[in-house]
């Protein structure tokens, strides 16, 4: 089922009447014009006829959120959550556009397993969207084939805390800083202070840990 056949019970005409519209800087009192699923006109006053009108008196209409950090799941954990059913709950709550993180099951730290949920997000998903790619010790090639037209950019994890993602080699990670213009973002931790201090409750606690322990093993 593509994207667009999922969306098309949305592709409706509406004038909203009234809203205290928030909207490039400005707060103001007025009308907005949808014609089959699009925006057609923003004014203070809009006439039309054969249409869906919408009081919103009393209520702000704003435009739809971007959501720049999500985990949808899928693949891998889908008894979890899906691309399709946490869009539609993004939508649902105002998110229009959303961007998953790449530690799923397998983690995005390839192109083909990165094209792969752009494949799923093609045929499911409700929203607009986006994937990181993650970033690891031993992907640097891979990752330099990242498309910035269509990838929001790099996700990369300092500290061991999902998987094979661990990136902290830092002359892989001058390489990255150095070679790519995406964005990266940054799970900003240290991986020996992570060890040290996992080390030091092991001697205490054995492999049981309290989970009480967790920001202070891996502390600011």
């Amino acid at each position: 089922m593509e994207t667009h056949m999922l969306l098309n019970q949305f592709w409706n005409s509406y004038l909203i009447k009234n809203a205290t519209i928030v909207n490039e800087g400005a707060t103001f009192l007025g009308d907005l014009l949808i014609e089959n699923g699009f925006i057609k006109k923003i004014a203070s006053s809009i006439t039309a006829t054969n249409i869906t009108i919408i009081d919103a008196r009393g209520k702000h209409l704003i435009p739809g959120l971007i959501d720049d950090q999500v985990h949808f799941r899928e693949p891998g954990l889908t008894h979890k959550a899906t691309i399709a059913t946490e869009s539609k709950a993004a939508v649902a709550g105002g998110i229009t556009t959303f961007i998953e993180m790449p530690n799923t099951i397998p983690q995005a730290t390839t192109q083909e397993l990165l094209e792969d949920k752009f494949t799923i997000a093609k045929k499911t998903s409700y929203a607009n969207y986006s994937f990181m790619f993650g970033g690891t010790n031993d992907n640097l090639e891979e990752l330099l084939q990242t498309d910035p037209k269509t990838v929001a950019g790099i996700k990369l994890f300092l500290g061991s805390s999902t998987g094979n993602m661990l990136g902290d080699n830092l002359e892989v990670l001058e390489k990255i800083f150095s070679s790519t213009q995406l964005i990266i973002s940054v799970h900003c931790e240290d991986e020996a202070t992570i060890k040290k201090n996992t080390a030091h409750y092991k001697e205490i606690y054995g492999e049981d840990i309290p989970i009480e322990l967790h920001p202070v093993i891996r502390s600011e």
